[in-house]
């Protein structure tokens, strides 16, 4: 047989999270070596539980759980997501504007599947949840990258956003709480991109997965409460502020003007029944996560598990002579940059391959978050504190020597020049 070849729709899809670096972690792990990942936001390994009575309530519903939901969910998540967009302040959700799916993963490819032909552009941040630009590669769109600025706090710059639309623009997608850099966005800025958006007429597509996920008093705001007029798809899920990844329940809402998108909305619903609706088990826990007592604001505030080790990261990673850090003020990650004056580094994949084999400690390089520059990496600060001392303490050591290496290596080339 001729080879088989995978589909060249793969051609421009990345996912690092669990790509190369992880496969020779698991290699690792088979050979008996201990690898501290800092790789990935899944919360159950390092010992973050869901909350007790979404656990109880799904358990309970399992007998009614065996056929079909409905293909947007069931009637009880629905109705909670809905009461929880009124308690945001978005205006003019019905249930018929809500969609139950397995994650708010499977919601963004059901999203850039039914708005995209081939050709069209999706305008996405740089550094990205790599999860966009691979679902808008897949739907035959282009993935546009706009930058966020480090030196502004990660903030989206708009010029940016402005100087790259085109006639084929057909959304923007914001990213708030971001994923990975940390950072938390002004009403100010999110009007500007909605301004944007509302003078291009461009969908938005607000991932706010970590919305409640928050550190230092701030408080997020939900972009679809900003407008009224501009169409705005927002995704949420039990997975981060209700430690519930593997339930694979998350949902999407319709915003804004709908008049304007019935046949975009015709879409998504076709693409629902297809999939004849999502996990139900999952679906059972929305309503009592939504109105149960949130237990995140422990974890965030003061003294919490997750305050304590963000901090803890922050601190660590700062110390480390040619390394830089803005401070995250939500979510479960930062974002820090490697001096390229001080770690000159080609290939960042390579790097932190020869990083892992080095230290047994797993990270992701910045190319892995579709930002490209080979000076920037993510920490995931979840595992508890001796494990992440001891991760970032030998990620320390290596630079160091790093550093030493290639102090010798310029010392000698300057010397023969």
């Amino acid at each position: 047989m001729k080879p088989i070849q995978k589909s060249s729709k793969l051609a421009n899809v990345l996912y690092d999270v669990r790509g190369p670096i992880v496969d020779a972690a698991r290699q690792m792990e088979d050979e008996g070596q201990k690898i501290i990942k800092l790789n990935i936001g899944n919360l159950a390994p390092f010992g973050f539980e869901p909350p007790e009575e979404i656990v109880e309530d799904m358990v309970r519903n399992l007998p009614n759980s065996a056929g079909y939901s409905d293909s947007k969910g069931i009637f009880a998540a629905r109705k909670a997501v809905m009461h929880y967009t009124q308690q945001q302040g978005v205006q003019g959700v019905t249930l018929d504007d809500i969609y139950i799916g397995n994650g708010a993963s499977d919601l963004i490819i059901t999203a850039t599947t039914a708005l995209l032909n081939e050709g069209d552009e999706l305008l996405v941040p740089a550094p990205d949840y790599p999860l966009w630009t691979a679902a808008t590669s897949l739907a035959g769109g282009k993935p546009v990258h706009y930058i966020c600025d480090e030196n502004n706090g990660w903030m989206p710059d708009l010029d940016d956003i402005r100087s790259k639309i085109s006639p084929r623009t057909k959304g923007i997608v914001v990213i708030n709480p971001n994923n990975p850099t940390g950072a938390l966005y002004s009403n100010e800025l999110l009007l500007g991109i909605i301004d944007i958006a509302r003078e291009h007429g461009l969908i938005i597509m607000a991932d706010e997965v970590y919305d409640k996920v928050l550190y230092d008093g701030v408080r997020h705001t939900a972009m679809a409460s900003l407008s009224t007029d501009v169409l705005t798809l927002t995704f949420n899920s039990l997975s981060k502020a209700y430690r519930a990844c593997g339930y694979r329940a998350g949902w999407m809402y319709i915003s804004g003007d709908k008049t304007v998108a019935r046949d975009y909305i015709e879409g998504l619903n076709m693409l629902a029944n297809i999939k004849l609706g999502s996990n139900v088990p999952g679906q059972w826990a929305v309503q009592t996560a939504l109105g149960g007592y949130q237990s995140i604001k422990d974890l965030v505030k003061e003294g919490g598990r997750l305050r304590r080790q963000r901090d803890l990261a922050y601190e660590l990673i700062s110390k480390i002579p040619g390394v830089t850090c803005v401070k995250p003020q939500a979510a479960l990650y930062m974002f820090p940059r490697l001096d390229p004056a001080v770690y000159p580094i080609n290939d960042d994949r390579e790097f932190f391959l020869e990083v892992l084999k080095a230290t047994r400690v797993m990270l992701v390089q910045g190319s892995g978050f579709n930002f490209p520059d080979n000076q920037h990496f993510r920490i995931v600060f979840l595992p508890q504190e001796d494990d992440l001392r001891e991760a970032i303490n030998r990620l320390a050591k290596f630079l160091e020597g790093y550093r030493k290496r290639h102090a010798v290596a310029n010392a000698a080339t300057a010397a023969a020049a």
